[in-house]
């Protein structure tokens, strides 16, 4: 269907379709469904320990012989800083006090990066793929996934990025546009400012004609037209998430599912308040108040323990104020199918949109 196969090809895959990683968001029955269907599945692992990355895995193999991807994080654990971390806390004590709950006694940074013990894992469980997001692990571990025979792939937000990638020994990289839900994958110096956002259609040719490996379009894609797009830019696919979270494989709250069927694009903002990295998802009440942007807010992850808390409180009285709604800026086009069916019907469209053209679909 794209004009460039390899990705596809190298993976054996059918369709150059990848379902995002989406920590907490996604499932085993997710990943499964697309992988079965012809596209590639993926789990984000941020917000899992080794036992239940070890465990899904077990559930998506039984489930399917296809290929998926296993996506860890791979930013630099912050410096502790009580005084700023303190603040931030008394920032939003009047929230722990509106919903009745104490807030937390010591803000931690709770999702450790890729690590030994995570490489490890990699190397006994050899998923066809591995992605990496904020950039790569240490040579040494990212040499281990190399020689354990996984398809490594990393985001970009910039070409400069994607050359560095290029540089590193990638398999493919993936272009997330400014349009894409969930954290930016930036690793630059200047990955606090959520400033500089390049969108899609501009970021996707700029790091095809720098790059010689495949190039993965993300950020903004929610149907056929949006992957027939990429295909006439250049992309070898396309990476998919917000669309995904409609399927009801996804594994989010009947809040989030309430807010993401109430939402129009004009909603999402990049926003650094739930976590301490930006991120782009649809506006809440916390976001209003104390953000989008705050230069006040902890570093990445440990501002999440801060917010935390507030979210499962508010969510039991049916409220999304304090909860990360990741979406990206096409959410309005997402449908209510089954992930296999969405996952086909996305490439018939595009396809359609190809044929349409006079390109030859694949």
């Amino acid at each position: 269907m794209l004009r460039d196969n390899r990705f596809a090809d190298r993976l054996e895959i059918e369709l150059p379709v990848i379902q995002a990683p989406m920590a907490g968001s996604d499932s085993a029955a997710l990943a499964a469904a697309v992988s079965a269907a012809g596209g590639l599945g993926s789990i984000g692992c941020a917000v899992h320990g080794a036992a239940e990355i070890e465990a899904i895995v077990g559930d998506i193999r039984r489930a399917t012989n296809r290929p998926f991807n296993l996506n860890f994080f791979c930013h630099a654990p912050p410096a502790p800083d009580p005084a700023r971390e303190t603040a931030w806390v008394q920032r939003l004590s009047g929230y722990y006090a509106e919903l009745g709950i104490d807030p937390p006694a010591r803000l931690t940074a709770g999702r450790a990066p890729f690590d030994e013990e995570l490489c490890a894992l990699v190397e006994e469980l050899r998923p066809p793929v591995v992605s990496f997001h904020f950039g790569l692990p240490p040579d040494p571990l990212f040499e281990r996934v190399k020689a354990a025979g996984c398809r490594v792939l990393c985001s970009a937000t910039a070409p400069e990025e994607a050359v560095w990638l290029a540089g590193r020994g990638v398999d493919a990289i993936i272009a997330q546009g400014s349009e894409a839900g969930g954290h930016r994958g930036t690793f630059g110096e200047d990955w606090r400012s959520g400033s500089g956002l390049m969108g899609t259609l501009s970021l996707v040719p700029q790091i095809v004609d720098a790059v010689e490996v495949p190039v993965i379009a993300a950020g903004g894609i929610a149907d056929g037209r949006g992957i027939a797009a990429c295909a006439m830019l250049g992309a070898s696919a396309v990476q998919i998430g917000t669309a995904y979270l409609f399927t009801p494989e996804s594994a989010i709250s009947d809040v989030y599912r309430r807010a993401l069927a109430e939402a129009r694009s004009a909603q999402t903002r990049v926003t650094n308040v739930m976590t301490g990295r930006p991120a782009r998802g649809l506006v809440n009440r916390l976001m209003r108040e104390a953000g989008p942007m705050n230069d006040a807010a902890p570093d990445f992850p440990i501002a999440a323990t801060a917010s935390g808390p507030l979210r499962p409180a508010a969510e039991a009285r049916g409220s999304a104020d304090f909860s990360s709604l990741w979406a990206g800026q096409s959410v309005s086009l997402g449908r209510a199918l089954p992930a296999a069916e969405l996952t086909r019907l996305l490439v018939r469209e595009a396809q359609d949109r190809l044929a349409a053209t006079g390109a030859s679909p694949r």
